[in-house]
């Protein structure tokens, strides 16, 4: 693939195609067009062999210091979000899970399959995968993983989104770098979101459409 059509697909799929959205040029729903793209990467990269098959058995076994590290460090996430929560808005302190139980379980259980993992299949596996050509050593493809997820998120139309996912971007992309697992990036992923909507901070990441 010529280096110059690279450049323009990467500008046009992370760059303009957020923008658009944000100005509401893309009237399209968030997630449906999400899993469109996503499902667009994962036949991309299943075509190329880039997606390991293992069983679940020995994926655990593997990996069991990699998810251990990942609980320290979302349980770590989990009581700063707090301690932020009842320092900015206490009012809003699991909030959701109080006043809307059986959204906030759909949520918990709809989150990981339909935003946490299609977005790491687009910003991370597809991503260093397919602009390796332009995008030429790791700490490259991190930071340009890192900055188009959070430019992603202008779609929420507050800067909180925008400026809490450039280290959680940096974090997922430091455990995708690492272990070159779109499970465990995605599973990490999944459990920020998750306290993310449990402890009160959801609201800058959802916006209707």
């Amino acid at each position: 693939m010529p280096t110059p059509f690279l450049w323009f697909e990467f500008l046009a799929l992370f760059g303009l195609t957020p923008l658009l959205h944000a100005l509401g040029w893309l009237p399209f729903p968030k997630i449906p067009l999400l899993l469109v793209f996503a499902g667009g990467c994962l036949i991309y990269l299943g075509k190329g062999g880039y997606l390991p098959k293992t069983e679940f058995s020995v994926f655990l076994h593997e990996n069991r210091a990699n998810l251990r590290a990942i609980a320290l460090r979302s349980l770590a996430i989990a009581l700063c979000s707090v301690l932020v929560v009842l320092v900015w808005a206490p009012d809003q302190l699991f909030s959701f899970p109080r006043t809307r139980p059986l959204l906030w379980a759909a949520v918990m259980l709809l989150y990981p399959l339909l935003s946490a993992f299609p977005q790491e299949a687009v910003y991370r596996a597809f991503l260093f995968r397919r602009y390796a050509p332009i995008l030429q050593s790791d700490h490259a493809r991190t930071w340009a993983s890192v900055l188009a997820f959070s430019f992603l998120h202008i779609v929420f139309g507050n800067w909180v989104a925008v400026a809490l996912t450039l280290p959680a971007g940096w974090i997922f992309a430091r455990t995708y770098r690492r272990t070159g697992s779109l499970i465990l990036a995605s599973v990490e992923h999944a459990a920020y979101g998750c306290i993310v909507f449990t402890v009160g901070l959801g609201r800058f990441f959802y916006h209707p459409g």
